[in-house]
């Protein structure tokens, strides 16, 4: 495990695959390191497809500043204040062109959105995890209505590598589209919005240069934030071109690599 050779200023990992545990947790010696790294002085930051209503039960993580990069980095959250701090967010009307694009190309997909405060569904959409109660249940032209952080794009079948081309293909650069590793599943944020913009962002305005950072990923979406970081950790269950891209890999998330390397870096 090669890499950074120095504590970094901040640290910036993506949760899901990373950070999370596959059963959903986190373990108590990644909590232990994440601690320990900020209190010997480094800024410590989520970088997640979540949505923002997901941060809360990991509050307890995000130092005294309180800010996650959410939602692909179409928003900036106070997650401690449960408070938007900024947004990047599709137009609707560039919204419903590029859904009936992509639905024309691809007549099977539904879709759905997440806005800072609401999430919402076509009637037909498989969830893959409960819908929360306040979910807007509407047909595409009152769904796509107002922006969007995020348009989720899901095939009943297609791997989301599969589904992630053919989407590319019909939207080209309107907007951005990833994956985070989802089943059958493309996100979609607004042309130029990524983690590592709003990363590069976060970092500018607290003076700390990339040469200064570390980030860790797993999935397609966390590309462009591993190649802005000083130092980019693929964890050994990444996705096959996230391990080819990274600077250096780290165990799995299952075995904590991001802990395994904070307490390389911060001699823990």
């Amino acid at each position: 495990m090669t890499g950074h050779r120095r504590p970094p200023r901040l640290i910036a990992t993506d949760l899901d695959g990373t950070l999370v545990r596959s059963d959903g947790s986190v373990a108590d010696r990644t909590r232990a390191a994440v601690t320990a790294a900020q209190h010997q002085g480094s800024v410590f930051v989520m970088v997640t497809a979540r949505p923002p209503r997901w941060l809360h039960d990991l509050s307890d993580l995000v130092g005294d500043h309180g800010i996650a990069i959410v939602a692909n980095g179409s928003i900036l959250y106070d997650v401690g204040r449960q408070t938007v701090i900024r947004t990047r967010l599709i137009d609707p009307a560039v919204l419903l062109e590029v859904a009936q694009a992509i639905r024309a190309a691809i007549p099977e997909v539904e879709f759905a959105i997440e806005r800072s405060n609401r999430y919402g569904q076509e009637p037909h959409y498989q969830n893959h995890w409960p819908r929360p109660e306040n979910t807007l249940i509407a047909e595409l032209e009152v769904l796509l209505a107002e922006p969007a952080a995020k348009l989720l794009v899901r095939h009943p079948s297609w791997h989301s590598d599969e589904l992630l081309t053919r989407v590319t293909a019909v939207v080209g650069e309107r907007v951005s589209a990833s994956h985070s590793g989802g089943t059958s599943l493309v996100e979609i944020a607004a042309a130029g919005v990524s983690k590592a913009a709003m990363l590069a962002d976060f970092c500018a305005e607290l003076d700390i240069p990339a040469a200064d950072t570390i980030a860790f990923g797993d999935s397609l979406n966390d590309l462009p934030m591993l190649a802005w970081a000083g130092t980019g950790y693929a964890v050994g269950n990444a996705h096959p071109d996230v391990l080819a891209a990274a600077d250096a890999i780290c165990p799995t998330n299952d075995e904590d690599g991001v802990a395994a390397v904070l307490e390389e870096l911060f001699e823990l």
